[in-house]
């Protein structure tokens, strides 16, 4: 029997979560319900758990509003861990998640350029899944192939656009800006050989790799990949933890024998994150 995906994820808390104007979900900014968003992190931990996944936890650091996205900490193969760049109001999370993997047991690697860790980078056997020009930099892409020994595929989603249909600059970071700002709300890994993506969501180029890759795909609707941040979800390979508001892909999924789980969400959504964001894979082979 193959190995579960995913099998041990790290998460922190939720206590300091909050919204900033940091991403093109956030830019009509709600008021979190702080109550409700520890339960709905926790009801992901309940999930994750009923799924066979280890957890290891720890505390949010203190004062960061998007510390609960552990993904967005950096991309672990084996013992090691590439850090993540962050954006200007995430930069403070840096030096407790290199703490906290040095903690346990990674070698640590530093990021030359900008780079959102496992948010942006997602492993699906050995190739890895990259986004591009919002979160991370291009030139991570080489970096990563190098450090860590995967055969990176080069995606780009699509820009947030203005009225006028101009590209977006997020104002607190200084960087583009997409709905899609990390590649894991446009792409899914199911299994080795199994991936769900939104083809609306990826540039023409983009969509083109993704076709040619010899894997097994489940397309997403672009309501869904926005509105129900269907891609966002974490599979051991035998069950998927995901949105309760993907009823599309959902029942594409169980069509292939995988069962689901679906906590329901809708603070963390507030931010910008939803299943997969508040998860970091430990064990990436």
């Amino acid at each position: 029997m193959p190995a579960l995906l995913n099998a041990t994820v790290l998460m922190s808390g939720a206590e300091y979560f909050d919204v900033v104007d940091l991403n093109a979900y956030s830019h009509q900014i709600e008021e979190v319900n702080q109550a409700r968003a520890i339960n709905e992190h926790q009801s992901v931990i309940a999930a994750l758990e009923q799924a066979g996944v280890s957890i290891v936890k720890v505390a949010g650091p203190a004062g960061c509003q998007d510390g609960i996205f552990t993904a967005n900490w950096g991309l672990c193969r084996e013992d090691k861990v590439v850090l993540s760049s962050l954006p200007g109001p995430r930069k403070s999370e840096e030096a407790y998640a290199e703490k906290v993997l040095t903690d346990l047991g990674k070698r640590v690697i530093k990021a030359p350029y900008r780079f959102s860790g496992q948010g942006d980078a997602l492993p699906c056997g050995n190739y890895l899944l990259a986004g591009s020009n919002y979160r991370t930099d291009p030139r991570m892409h080489a970096f990563l192939a190098t450090e860590l020994g995967y055969e990176v595929i080069s995606l780009e989603a699509i820009p947030e656009r203005d009225d006028d249909g101009n590209p977006v600059t997020n104002h607190l970071s200084g960087w583009p800006d997409s709905f899609f700002y990390d590649i894991d709300l446009a792409v899914a890994v199911l299994g080795e050989h199994l991936i769900a993506w939104c083809p609306e969501a990826l540039t023409q180029e983009s969509q083109d790799k993704i076709r040619a890759l010899p894997m097994q795909k489940i397309e997403v609707s672009l309501e869904e990949a926005t509105k129900g941040f269907a891609c966002n979800l974490v599979s051991t390979g035998e069950t998927v933890i995901m949105s309760a508001h993907a009823p599309q892909l959902q029942a594409a999924i169980e069509a292939r024998g995988l069962r689901t789980i679906t906590p329901g969400i809708t603070e963390l959504a507030k931010g910008g994150g939803y299943i997969r964001c508040v998860t970091l894979s430990l064990d990436n082979r």
